[in-house]
């Protein structure tokens, strides 16, 4: 199958690398954006006070928008987030209060600023809008009457994200279910009052964003336009944004410059180029012929991503330190005799091996209690990442590409268990 013929470099980049899974109407939104610029939002919830890898990706698809000459909007869930999303989640988000939102949004914000201009050209200058501007204003029975009608509840039931708490029997909240609605009103209201015509996301939020799409046409007769990126996760299947050490936050004070390279050098062999295409801004040419890389040489390929992709997060000069400091404490001491090596045996490694078990294994610590305890207190790390989940299991996903897992206990004791 042939990929289309964009005419606008917005829809030519994410096709070419690898954003787009759908759209309402490429032929339509690819004119329109061929016209002139236009603009186009993502949602971000502030259940926290910085966001994670796994929001990378529709960071990305903004900082393309603004970048190929368009518009974009960060939309802060300041109102949506003292609901919760139910997509994907088996159970109600705890409370926030707005002080705790309106902190994590100013937080969030300085992510954001580190890829989207918000000080540029008027006609595409990047913006960040909250919605608790206008949801926190609505009257309830007004919005019933103006909105209401244009949800019927059987579709609603339809949903993924009440359709699977409903199948797992987990409650799913008055409260929650009415998120889905809110989120289309948000559509509507960034059409009005900015003229936005997009709204992009995660294939999981593709009912969300039509409904949205759907209010705007019925109550305004609007043009709007939907498109997904798809859901990522690594080849091994894990989440992205996640590691065994916790969340790959994008704020340096909950996750430093190396440790955020050290997850991006960790990248499987498999995910490299997928992973170069998304997360960095390297021709496509030159993402082949590192995709191309083979056997060793595909780790000279992992630390290109590693730089790039920290470099756009933290700076060039820090993604360099990071690189410098990695193979000066890293790669080195694996090669030196003066770092153990303990030998643990594949299957058992293959079956899943307790983190605290492990420690004790590496005979950094004397017993399990003692692992924990220093969990506890953050001084056990994994492949150079704080151990948070004193529950986890180590397995072959947490290999390094030289085929080792890194323990280490505070900044100067470090063993690598090999599988053999």
């Amino acid at each position: 199958m042939t990929s289309p013929v964009f005419r606008s470099e917005f829809l030519r980049t994410l096709e070419e690398r690898g954003y787009i899974h759908q759209c309402s109407d490429l032929e339509r939104l690819d004119a329109k954006a061929a016209e002139g610029p236009i603009t186009a939002y993502i949602g971000f919830d502030a259940t926290a006070s910085s966001l994670h890898a796994g929001s990378l990706l529709p960071i990305m698809m903004l900082r393309i928008l603004q970048r190929t000459g368009h518009r974009p909007i960060a939309l802060m869930g300041g109102g949506t987030t003292k609901i919760g999303d139910p997509s994907g989640k088996d159970e109600a988000r705890k409370m926030l209060t707005d002080q705790q939102i309106s902190d994590n949004i100013a937080s969030i914000r300085k992510v954001f600023a580190r890829f989207l201009d918000f000080e540029g050209e008027a006609a595409n200058r990047a913006m960040m809008a909250n919605n608790a501007d206008w949801l926190d204003e609505l009257k309830f029975i007004p919005l019933l009457r103006e909105v209401g009608p244009h949800f019927t509840i059987n579709r609603m039931l339809t949903f993924d994200s009440v359709k699977l708490r409903l199948e797992r029997e987990q409650p799913l909240t008055f409260l929650e279910f009415n998120y889905m609605i809110l989120q289309a009103y948000d559509f509507v209201e960034l059409s009005k009052r900015h003229g936005c015509v997009l709204q992009m996301g995660g294939s999981d939020q593709w009912g969300n964003i039509v409904n949205g799409m759907e209010l705007g046409r019925r109550m305004h007769g609007a043009e709007l336009f939907a498109l997904t990126a798809p859901l990522l996760t690594t080849s091994s299947g894990a989440k992205m944004g996640k590691t065994a050490g916790g969340a790959v936050w994008l704020d340096q004070a909950l996750l430093s410059p190396y440790e955020y390279w050290q997850y991006w050098r960790n990248t499987g062999d498999a995910d490299v180029e997928r992973f170069l295409k998304l997360f960095t801004e390297l021709p496509l040419d030159e993402v082949a012929r590192l995709a191309a890389l083979k056997d060793q040489e595909i780790n000279l390929a992992k630390e290109v991503l590693a730089t790039e992709a920290t470099a756009l997060l933290h700076g060039r000069a820090a993604a360099e330190e990071a690189k410098a400091t990695a193979r000066a404490t890293f790669e080195q001491g694996a090669l030196d005799v003066n770092l153990p090596t303990v030998e643990v045996a594949d299957d058992q490694l293959a079956a899943g091996l307790g983190v605290a078990n492990a420690f004790v294994l590496a005979g950094l610590v004397a017993s399990t209690s003692e692992a924990r305890r220093q969990i506890k207190g953050g001084g056990l790390k994994l492949n150079d990442a704080a151990v948070t989940d004193e529950k986890m299991v180590l397995t072959k996903a947490e290999l390094t590409p030289e085929g080792v897992v890194k323990l280490s206990l505070g900044k100067k004791k470090h063993v690598l268990l090999k599988p053999v």
